[in-house]
């Protein structure tokens, strides 16, 4: 088995530099595909006026996430990840340059959208769980929660970012314009990729001489995270948190308006404040990088992020001002749970799983938004939207408090811990399934 840690142990002098060509450049191209998200909605959205355009549009774009991603994450551990992230980057360039030409001759047609849509999330899909896992290969594990706040803070800019620069430029250039922009900036992230080496996982020699099929490689991704206790305890907890957290930041705008007879201005507000929560605790973490236990560093966020929700449920016809507090806090919290779990899973897991690992907890998280929406929605209508950030803060305590008393999950960065799971080897779990 072969640890991140021990494959990038070469890698690590002078790592900066050919990291960080390749981060800044998929920040670019992040950013133009918000742009092009944000202006293509638009132009639906004043061409057609439909709520069901935009329904399927959305599913169009989120459906590969949740089903694809398993699959996507076995063949980027199947794959060299830096051709992986090549062809996922220059497929939705492609897409995107023909959807130009469709424009330019005025031959768009909604389908060419949801064709477009399909393709980008599917290429996000390969692409995400590729850079994720090579991430882990490049950076030293104690810069991994730094990096991991930085890509937090990225996420928060462009969320606020991109919107308002969709809607300026959409005003003053056409639609082919803008989506120019988007293959300008894929190109920013492919161009790194043909010089940069990123380092791949080394296999033994048992795990060389085993033939195996996708699917067998599926299930063992599976079995992997099944059989880990401590790992499989952690992943319940991130998806759990999803589940619950997203419909009640999903549902503040109702919550603004019922609880507090507010209007646009309040709830642009606390929408506000929750962002500018996201960017602090991003800088904070891309500066200070949590504590060098990553796992403490996550569970007093549970805590902090309990607070905040306790605090906007708690507000409700008192003190919005206690609200846009507590939303802040939150939000700031999200940050230090989000970006020190995914570097704890970086460090970890084995390299060769890293892929699989990462796109079914991707998966997973994205497929809880839904399902959280499905049962929050009739339930806020009876109790109220502040009962929901209740029931959030009690959970987010009860998961830190889980995690505290639950060895498993407490001590999974011992290494005793981890070299006690790794005894019983990917090739032994392998027999185990086939």
């Amino acid at each position: 088995m072969n640890t991140a840690s021990e494959i990038k142990q070469k890698f690590n002098n002078g790592w900066k530099i050919p990291f960080f060509t390749i981060w800044t450049g998929q920040a670019f191209s992040l950013l133009g595909s918000s742009l092009v998200g944000f202006a293509l909605i638009w132009w639906m959205t004043e061409t057609t006026g439909s709520a069901t355009v935009l329904a399927t549009a959305a599913m169009l774009e989120f459906l590969p996430r949740v089903f694809i991603g398993p699959l996507a994450g076995t063949l980027v551990d199947r794959w060299n990840r830096r051709m992986v992230m090549l062809i996922a980057d220059s497929l939705t360039a492609l897409a995107t340059a023909v959807l130009i030409y469709l424009v330019w001759a005025g031959d768009l047609q909604i389908w060419h959208i949801y064709l477009l849509m399909l393709v980008r999330s599917t290429a996000g899909s390969f692409h995400m769980p590729a850079m994720l896992s090579s991430t882990s290969l490049m950076v030293p594990e104690d810069q991994l929660t730094h990096v991991q706040g930085l890509n937090q803070l990225l996420q928060g800019l462009i969320n606020i970012a991109a919107p308002m620069l969709g809607a300026l430029l959409i005003a003053f250039i056409p639609l082919h314009s803008v989506l120019a922009l988007d293959v300008a900036t894929a190109l920013l992230a492919i161009l790194p990729l043909f010089f940069i080496s990123i380092p791949q996982p080394k296999l033994d020699a048992s795990q060389m001489e085993q033939e195996s099929s996708v699917w067998q490689d599926m299930r063992l991704g599976f079995r992997y995270v099944w059989d880990w206790v401590g790992l499989r305890n952690i992943i319940f907890l991130a998806v759990l948190i999803n589940l619950i957290t997203m419909p009640a930041i999903t549902l503040m705008p109702l919550l603004v308006k019922n609880e507090f007879s507010g209007g646009a201005l309040e709830i642009a507000s606390m929408q506000s404040s929750w962002a500018v929560g996201f960017l602090a605790g991003g800088i904070l973490l891309s500066v200070w990088g949590g504590f060098r236990r990553k796992i403490l560093t996550a569970t007093l966020a549970m805590f902090g992020t309990a607070i905040g929700m306790l605090l906007v449920g708690i507000a409700h016809n008192v003190a919005f001002q206690l609200a846009l507090t507590g939303i802040f806090i939150a939000g700031l919290m999200n940050v230090l749970f989000n970006g020190p779990a995914f570097a704890l899973l970086q460090s970890v897991v084995d390299a060769e799983m890293q892929g699989r690992v990462l796109a079914l907890v991707i998966s997973l998280a994205n497929a809880m938004t839904p399902l959280g929406l499905l049962v929050a929605g009739p339930l806020a209508d009876k109790t109220g939207v502040s009962a929901m950030f209740i029931f959030a803060s009690l959970v987010f305590v009860i998961s830190g408090v889980f995690t505290l008393i639950n060895p498993d999950v407490r001590d999974i960065e011992d290494s005793q811990v981890v070299v006690s799971h790794e005894k019983r080897t990917t090739s032994q779990i392998a027999d185990s399934v086939s």
